[in-house]
């Protein structure tokens, strides 16, 4: 009987072929909607998930604060008190910290022989790679010894090796920072894209010793200062724990009495770097919950379109219900009808999702995750729209008087 009630329902929709592709058109719409929005925010979320885990897994920052003179409070990073020191302490005396990279940040021009490039410059110990979970693609790594002995030596990022060599191999060539003859020990991993929309991999890496002799130059009131301090702790650590115990101990090696403000910043980063994946998680949802508005109205479309089926043909259905046709026949076509016209629109919606999809990854450059998952359940969805829509209609042409049918004009 449902087979009867199928074949029915195609040859109706293919008497009005025109009206039954304009009634789909709503739910085309909203279904390739909701897979293009399902997709692309799976790929931004992906996308932020990649930035933060190139960040460094457990990774705390600590930066200079603002500094108050003269009842004048200076911008953020006009306290110049980081300090070697202090990352050997926090090393030392802060339970679950693994590693810790001081960092002194400048920029600087490179040369190999026709080619330049400016880029930031990052004076760093040999635990900066294991902070940030960097590797070396080619050659090896800075040592304890590189450091020790200012030795002037480099690790280029993967930007600046294309930028000065191109596909040739660096390491052992010679580039000048400042003028200052450098030679490449080894090439670091891609990291690519940071959260904040910078470049990882445009920055050469360089000794921290090395870095303050001959790039950036020595502070004279504070010999062994720093720009900024990374701090690894250990996986079955906690931020919440360790981020206090280095604020204390800052606060106490720096001297700053109960009540007077810190005069530097610690960020959680990672967690800094997750508000944007909430956002982009929220905003994908927002988008998703319109494309489903739009399958609502698509739904609509496909219950006017049934009424009016159900004026035009009710000669037929008291003529069916006349020469015995049961209630539940009549229901059954009209609802196989209305659930055809829905999961036909689902099933090209979802194609033109697919393509819509691609179509915006090669538009804003990453990739989007198009789950069959996701089209299993927006196409069930628009059967489910078919139902919904569809049964007042069906229940309605079920119903009808076969004697006051026939009479009908």
């Amino acid at each position: 009987m449902l087979g009867a009630s199928v074949r029915t329902a195609f040859r109706s929709l293919r008497a009005h072929r025109l009206r039954s592709a304009l009634t789909m058109l709503g739910i085309i719409i909203g279904v390739a909607a909701f897979v293009v929005m399902v997709a692309v925010g799976s790929g931004a979320r992906e996308h932020v998930a990649a930035q933060i885990r190139s960040l460094g897994a457990n990774l705390i920052g600590i930066s200079p604060g603002s500094l108050t003179m003269k009842s004048v409070r200076l911008g953020r990073g006009a306290s110049p008190r980081l300090n070697e020191d202090d990352a050997r302490a926090i090393a030392a005396e802060v339970p679950d910290v693994v590693a810790v990279a001081p960092v002194l940040y400048g920029r600087a021009q490179l040369t190999s022989g026709a080619s330049n490039w400016m880029a930031p410059i990052h004076g760093v110990t040999p635990d900066f790679l294991a902070v940030r979970g960097w590797g070396v693609v080619d050659g090896r790594e800075m040592t304890l010894e590189d450091n020790v002995r200012s030795a002037m030596v480099v690790l280029l990022g993967a930007t600046i090796r294309e930028k000065l060599f191109g596909e040739a191999d660096p390491v052992g060539t010679v580039v000048r920072l400042r003028g200052v003859p450098f030679t490449v020990i080894g090439v670091l991993d891609r990291k690519g894209q940071s959260v904040w929309g910078d470049d990882q991999d445009d920055v050469a890496l360089v000794p921290l010793a090395t870095a303050r002799s001959q790039l950036v130059g020595v502070n004279r009131a504070s010999p062994r200062l720093v720009h900024g301090i990374s701090v690894k702790y250990a996986e079955g650590g906690s931020a919440a724990e360790v981020m206090p115990a280095i604020g204390d101990l800052l606060r106490q090696r720096h001297r700053l009495p109960p009540g007077q403000d810190e005069t530097f910043i610690i960020r959680n980063l990672a967690e800094v770097a997750g508000i944007e994946q909430a956002a982009t998680r929220t905003l994908s949802g927002l988008l998703a919950a319109v494309a489903a508005v739009s399958l609502v109205v698509g739904g609509i479309g496909i219950m006017n379109i049934m009424l009016v089926s159900v004026t035009e043909r009710t000669r037929e259905i008291g003529l069916r219900l006349a020469v015995g046709a049961q209630d539940r026949d009549i229901l059954a076509q009209f609802l196989v009808e209305a659930v055809t016209l829905a999961a036909l629109g689902g099933l090209l919606g979802a194609l033109v999702g697919i393509a819509g999809s691609v179509a915006v990854a090669m538009t804003v450059g990453w990739s989007v995750l198009i789950d069959v998952s996701t089209l299993i359940v927006a196409i069930a969805f628009a059967g489910m729209v078919g139902v919904s829509f569809g049964f007042y209609p069906a229940w309605r042409a079920a119903h009808l008087d076969p004697i006051v049918a026939l009479r009908s004009e």
